[in-house]
């Protein structure tokens, strides 16, 4: 035990000696090296217990391997967001959203409008990197602060993202459970809606003393729509990506169809600002329309105006912001692909399991190792599966139904997995939204609650269901 503890205890040290040493500068280099020279050392730890080199190497890709589909919807993602800009799409979301949400109720409207978008599609990242994107922007259009915004968002993605039966992950942790989704759904609603309700008090309470004056946000409005044609046609692109997810269509594809209809918005009605972001980044560009429309996707776009508060909001996107970000995921990966092949993980989510001596336990023993996983692994969909995979008999020899278990891999495994940075739904959120993980992490209200009313309801032995009898 101690030796599968070493590169944990390693990396935690290099983690905050990352911390100490370059501050909020950590996550853009000196984690990544943490990670990295992390899983060199759970590496020796295997090759210690009889792997050849070639096996680790070979988790480490197969570690990796796993984020490969979130790593192409991030960078999709990165021109998405270009696109939208450039299309006046983002802009005319904050263009209408400050004349229509009041500052003193955004937050928890913020978490409803998510979570009910949520819901119909089953996709926190894609309510996030279209909705929230807009969201963040009205925040920091009224001065409002984007850390609780961010929170807020993602609050609502998650409520609607976990009780959504389009959802993977929800039809994930039924699936590892062997229990019928929409009794898992069903289940699920006991620990959920309480958690909402106390976000949503949360939110609704926070003040927002510090909003910009009426004067200012005239000001803002003014810039953008001397800026930008917002007619109705630039929300188009927002259309489109809503109805792909709500046919069901596969993030990345969707991603990239509602990125051409930003491109397409853009060529056809904001043509003048193509030129004029092209001709400021090269002045001798023969075909500015065609470079303005191809830089926005790699380097994202540049607002050109003459009022610097709206340049700061819209000048974000490209594909290139996103690649810091997958460095720290590809590490994060590898650690995580190193720990599961040398048995490390599962040794200590067995340890966990030795702590067990009433229901009450197996709940928080549930919850410990998601949030474990989810640190170690990097990924949400191991946090669920290998917990879901390892303490399935426990329940079943306690007579509780694998209902509890299901629902409980959902309140820690989803719900704490955007709360840590170099965790790929973490990672995601941070970077689409362009809040620090650690920033927004105290303020998603939600995501904290869900586990803590879990382990609550757990050793206060409420609606912890008992297994069916077996026919005889």
């Amino acid at each position: 035990m101690l030796l599968s503890f070493a590169p944990i205890v390693l990396l935690v040290f290099l983690l905050f000696s990352a911390v100490q040493l370059f501050g909020a500068d950590a996550s853009y280099g000196p984690n990544q090296v943490a990670l990295l020279i992390a899983s060199a050392a759970a590496g020796l730890v295997g090759m210690y217990r009889g792997l050849t080199w070639a096996e680790v190497q070979e988790s480490m890709v197969a570690g990796i391997k796993v984020g490969l589909g979130p790593i192409l919807i991030l960078l999709a993602v990165g021109g998405l967001i270009g696109s939208w800009m450039i299309a006046g799409t983002v802009p005319a979301m904050i263009y209408y959203g400050v004349s229509i949400l009041n500052p003193s109720i955004f937050f928890a409207a913020a978490a409803i409008i998510c979570a009910l978008a949520s819901i119909s599609i089953g996709s926190s990242w894609t309510v996030a990197g279209t909705l929230g994107i807009g969201l963040i922007g009205i925040a920091d259009s009224y001065g409002l602060s984007p850390a609780v915004a961010a929170g807020a968002i993602i609050s609502g993605a998650y409520f609607g993202d976990k009780l959504s039966p389009l959802s993977d992950t929800t039809n994930l942790a039924a699936a590892c459970t062997s229990v019928d989704l929409f009794a898992h759904i069903r289940h699920m609603l006991w620990t959920t809606v309480p958690a909402f309700c106390v976000a949503l008090l949360f939110f609704s309470l926070i003040p927002s003393g510090a909003a910009t004056a009426p004067e200012q946000i005239a000001e803002l409005r003014a810039a953008i729509s001397q800026e930008f044609n917002v007619g109705v046609g630039v929300l188009i692109p927002l259309a489109v990506m809503i109805g792909l997810i709500w046919k069901r269509v596969p993030a990345y594809p969707a991603i990239m169809l509602a990125t051409l209809a930003g491109i397409l918005t853009a060529l056809t009605l904001q043509p003048d600002v193509v030129r004029k972001f092209a001709l400021t980044a090269n002045p001798e560009a023969t075909m500015p329309v065609v470079e303005g429309l191809w830089r926005t996707l790699f380097a994202g776009f540049e607002g050109t105006t003459t009022n610097e508060e709206l340049n700061r909001l819209i000048s974000k996107g490209g594909i290139a912001s996103m690649l810091n970000t997958v460095w720290l995921i590809v590490s994060a990966l590898a650690f995580g692909g190193v720990l599961e092949r040398t048995g490390i993980l599962k040794q200590i989510l067995d340890s966990v399991l030795t702590l067990v001596k009433s229901t009450g336990d197996l709940v928080a023993a549930t919850v410990t190792g998601g949030f474990i996983t989810n640190i170690l692994a990097a990924d949400q969909f191991l946090a669920i599966a290998l917990p879901g995979r390892l303490f399935s008999s426990t329940y079943d020899d306690r007579g509780l139904s694998r209902e509890n278990l299901s629902r409980t891999l959902e309140d820690s495994a989803t719900m704490t997995s955007a709360l840590i940075p170099w965790n790929t739904c973490g990672a995601y959120m941070a970077a689409t939204l362009g809040v620090a993980t650690f920033d927004y992490a105290p303020y998603a209200i939600f995501n904290l609650a869900c586990p803590l009313i879990a382990i609550g309801f757990g050793y206060l032995a409420f609606k912890q269901k008992p297994a069916a009898p077996q026919p005889a």
